[in-house]
């Protein structure tokens, strides 16, 4: 399927992410790019032959042959621009995190749900990895019996080193960090990275309860959070932590899902990505489990753009990057930042579906 996009926001993550895939993908192109800073847009538009270039990102949502639209913004804008995207009848894939406020989750769904009936395609970042996919089929199958926890990692170093590439890459000096910023930001690392681990947790352990949060400001020049650890207590009854933060210039990125009768463990062993561990015994404490590779190229759904566009070839939504999924991760972040401040466990209201 021919598609052609437009992207919002000229940064970093539009020349890391966006721009090189599509630039691979056969029938899919770029025709404009958005953006406030004129630098940034010449250089993209000459780097990845953009033809079109705009300060004003309405003049995309006015083109009739721009067929999908990227919000590269920053989060706090993201909701304004991915509604009128939809209203302008245009498929969208939003950046992630999602937003910083409930109220804008909310008006998000509304205007997915209301562009889903006329056949526009919303997918919201983060893109998961064929292991979730598998990891959630293995879990219905029944194949680690009853799933009693879950727990999960995303952190790096900090928007600090994430940036020193985007200067190199679109020839700036300085150093406009806005992430560190909270009245640009209003939320840090758990938005930042720890949706991440969030989304995957909740994929495979589905909707969640309630939330015990604990955040700390522990290295880096912000008021923000720059660490945070969240206890998931999920509908089933099963428990989760989530931990994230930017003081990890190591990186670390995992899930593990334990049941009755195995446990799952993605980067799996030996190279894999997912493996199953089968208990030696049930009866017996030191008898060591067995690992099993898992399959998960029947799961595999392509670059997040490829994603997108097989969605609007089958004219369906994306099964877990949503907008009600991504509503339901928004809200337990929030959740997390809000029981870390008052110490108390919060309950939610969403759910994934």
């Amino acid at each position: 399927m021919a598609i052609t996009f437009g992207i919002i926001g000229a940064g970093g993550i539009a020349n890391k992410l966006h721009l090189p895939q599509i630039a691979a993908m056969p029938g899919a192109r770029v025709k404009s790019i958005a953006g406030r800073k004129e630098s940034r847009l010449r250089i993209l538009a000459d780097r990845w032959q953009i033809p079109h270039w705009t300060h004003d990102w309405h003049d995309l949502l006015a083109d009739p042959e721009i067929d999908a639209v990227i919000v590269a913004l920053p989060h706090p804008l993201h909701v304004p621009a991915g509604v009128a995207v939809l209203e302008a009848g245009k498929h969208l894939l939003m950046q992630k995190p999602l937003c910083d406020t409930m109220e804008d989750a909310h008006r998000f769904v509304e205007a997915s749900d209301a562009a889903a009936g006329r056949g526009i395609v919303t997918l919201a970042m983060p893109h998961f990895a064929p292991a979730i996919y598998a990891a959630r089929d293995e879990i219905a199958h029944g194949s680690i019996g009853r799933v009693s926890g879950a727990s999960g990692r995303s952190s790096h170093g900090g928007p600090e080193v994430y940036y020193a590439e985007v200067r190199d890459a679109l020839e700036e000096s300085g150093n406009d960090l806005w992430f560190f910023d909270a009245a640009q930001a209003s939320v840090g690392a758990l938005f930042d990275m720890g949706v991440y681990a969030t989304s995957q947790l909740v994929a495979v352990g589905g909707t969640v309860a309630r939330v015990f949060g604990r955040t700390s400001t522990f290295d880096k020049p912000t008021q923000l959070e720059d660490t945070a650890t969240l206890l998931l207590e999920f509908e089933s009854g099963a428990l989760g932590t989530m931990e994230t933060g930017w003081c990890d210039p190591a990186r670390t990125g995992f899930l593990h899902v334990h049941g009755t009768r195995g446990k799952l463990q993605a980067p799996g062993h030996a190279g894999n990505p997912l493996t199953r561990w089968i208990p030696g015994s049930y009866t017996r404490e030191d008898i060591p489990a067995t690992p099993e590779a898992i399959d998960v190229a029947p799961h595999a759904t392509g670059n997040v753009h490829e994603h997108l566009i097989a969605c609007i070839e089958r004219n369906v939504q994306p099964p877990l990057s949503n907008a009600r999924f991504a509503r339901h991760v928004t809200e337990v972040l929030l959740a997390g930042l809000a029981s870390a401040k008052s110490g108390v466990p919060v309950s939610l209201q969403t759910r994934t579906t």
